[in-house]
């Protein structure tokens, strides 16, 4: 018991690893999920932009550009599963301070509190796109040229909203609380960070 406190305090950060996991799977959440809606907005846009590739000598058809939306879209679904566990986990050892506000006039265990939540809420959401935009490609829009409904764009960009709104709460934890930044910790306890790091 007591060999993995000393861990937990030798890392800086409140965490028994010394870099936190659950941002890096968030921007790896983000950038699949952005990617497959750009890509299948380019690909329903497809008749209007073929002579800018064909003017680029770029070899683009819309079915590739509709096979990168789906497998980024699956990989989003995939990856949001791990970097919520993530997540959940890195909150159960969080240590805010309590004595704080942040810009949107929340504390520290609402602003994780409300993290959290929206968290499952885009886990959820992210699941249902899947599961929309599979149906569209194997059942709904097998034979059309156009794969995707505007409709599921348009939600596509709902999420976009959400999930800058939910990140600006990750970035309050990190930005404004320092939860889990070595840095800060180190700072709030006391201590050069210069010096001991």
């Amino acid at each position: 018991m007591m060999t993995s406190f000393v861990f937990v305090a030798a890392t800086g950060n409140g965490l028994p690893y010394g870099i936190p996991i659950h941002p890096n799977l968030v921007h790896l959440t983000l950038g699949l999920f952005i990617v497959a809606i750009a890509f299948d907005i380019v690909a329903a846009l497809y008749p209007l932009e073929k002579p800018i590739f064909k003017f680029l000598a770029i070899p683009a058809t819309s079915s590739n550009l509709y096979d990168v939306g789906w497998y980024n879209m699956v990989a989003a679904a995939v990856i949001t599963f791990f970097t919520v566990a993530a997540g959940f986990y890195e909150i159960i050892l969080a240590q805010p301070p309590l004595d704080m506000i942040s810009p949107w006039g929340l504390g520290a265990m609402d602003t994780m509190l409300w993290h959290g939540v929206g968290g499952v809420l885009l886990l959820a959401l992210i699941v249902a796109m899947t599961i929309w935009r599979g149906l569209q490609r194997y059942v709904w829009r097998e034979d059309r040229a156009r794969q995707v409904d505007w409709s599921y764009l348009f939600a596509g960009l709902l999420i976009f909203a959400l999930m800058f709104a939910h990140g600006t709460l990750g970035a309050h934890l990190g930005g404004d609380f320092g939860v889990h930044v070595t840095a800060d910790r180190l700072i709030r306890s006391g201590i050069n960070p210069n010096t001991a790091l």
